[in-house]
C-alpha cells in the first residue's frame, strides 16, 4: 500500500471511529423566522403538505409552530421576522438518543455546550454554536413531549416528502467549519462541488447516524445579501420522483416558471427549488444520481 493510500485509509478510519462514538441519529428539525404566519402556512402546508402538529410557547418569545415532516423531523416556524432583518434561520436541531452522554463527549473534545436540561418542548436538550454562529440544538425526545405525543398523527398524505435529508448553512471559513463539524462532531465529507468545474462552493458533511442526514456548507466570501442568505440557509427534502413532486407543486399553485423547473444539479441528481414568502429556499431532490 502506498503512503498516500495508507494516509487515506487512516483518515477514513479515524473519521468513522469518531462518528461512531457520538450518539447522533440525524436531523431533528430546523427553525426559520417568517414575517407572515398565514403566508408561511400557505407554503409549508399548502404547497409542501405538512400539517402543524403543535405549538410551543417560550417566555418572552413568539409562538413556535411545528410543521411535521415525519415522527422525528419538524420544520419550526416563528412569526417574528421584522422588516429589514436578513437572516431567517434560527437553529438546526440534531436528534440524539443520549443527550447526557453526547454532551459529556463534546465537553471532552473541548467544546462548550450549554447545560443539559428540559426545554420548553418538554425534551432533554442542550445547545452549541458553530464557528459561523449557527445555533445547534441537540435534542433527546422524551415521553410526554408534544413531539412524542404526536407520533402517528399529522402525517398527511399530501406531504411532498417524508424525509428532511439535509440543511444548508452559510460558511465563511471552510477550515474552521471542518475543525468543528469533522474533527469535533465526527461528520464525514461525502461530496463537494460548485457551479463550474474546479470551483468548490458546496461541501456535504454526513452526520453520524444510520439515516444518512447531512449538513451542506454553503461557502461564501464577504457578507451575503438577504437573497443569498435565503438560498444558503435552506432545507432539502428527499423525493422519490422529482417530476411527480413538481406536478403536485404546480397543482398547488406554484407557477410554471423557469427558476422553479426540475433540472439535474451538479451533484447529478434531479432537483428543483421552491421559496417561501420570505425567500427561504426548499430544495426537493431525488436520492440517487442519474446515469
Amino acid at each position: 500500500m502506498s503512503d498516500m493510500l495508507r494516509l487515506l485509509a487512516v483518515t477514513l478510519l479515524a473519521s468513522a471511529t469518531s462518528a461512531a462514538e457520538l450518539p447522533i441519529s440525524g436531523i431533528a428539525g430546523v427553525g426559520f423566522r417568517v414575517s407572515d404566519l398565514a403566508a408561511a402556512r400557505s407554503f409549508y402546508t399548502g404547497v409542501l403538505g405538512y400539517e402543524e402538529a403543535f405549538r410551543v410557547e417560550r417566555p418572552g418569545q413568539a409562538l413556535i409552530h411545528s410543521f411535521k415532516v415525519n415522527d422525528s423531523q419538524f420544520i419550526e416556524i416563528t412569526p417574528d421576522l421584522k422588516p429589514g432583518e436578513e437572516d431567517r434561520l434560527t437553529h438546526l436541531s440534531i436528534e440524539t438518543t443520549e443527550a447526557g452522554r453526547l454532551r459529556r463527549l463534546l465537553v471532552e473534545r473541548g467544546l462548550e455546550p450549554t447545560a443539559l436540561g428540559r426545554d420548553a418542548d418538554g425534551n432533554r436538550s442542550f445547545t452549541l454554536r458553530d464557528p459561523d454562529g449557527h445555533l445547534l440544538r441537540f435534542v433527546e425526545y422524551l415521553p410526554g413531549s408534544p413531539a412524542v405525543k404526536s407520533r402517528g398523527h399529522h402525517l398527511s398524505e399530501r406531504r411532498l416528502s417524508t424525509h428532511l435529508r439535509h440543511v444548508g448553512i452559510a460558511v465563511a471559513d471552510e477550515a474552521r467549519a471542518m475543525a468543528f463539524y469533522r474533527d469535533k462532531l465526527g461528520f464525514v465529507e461525502i461530496w463537494r462541488g460548485g457551479s463550474e468545474p474546479g470551483r468548490t462552493q458546496w461541501v456535504n458533511m454526513r452526520m453520524p447516524g444510520a439515516r444518512g442526514d447531512y449538513v451542506e456548507y454553503m461557502l461564501h466570501t464577504g457578507r451575503p445579501t438577504r437573497d443569498q442568505l435565503g438560498s444558503m440557509h435552506h432545507i432539502c427534502l428527499e423525493v422519490p420522483d422529482v417530476q411527480a413532486a413538481w406536478r403536485a407543486a404546480m397543482e398547488r399553485g406554484v407557477p410554471d416558471a423557469e427558476r422553479f423547473r426540475p433540472r439535474v444539479g451538479r451533484i447529478r441528481k434531479w432537483l428543483f427549488n421552491l421559496f417561501d414568502a420570505d425567500g427561504t429556499r426548499t430544495e426537493l431532490m431525488e436520492p440517487s444520481p442519474v446515469d
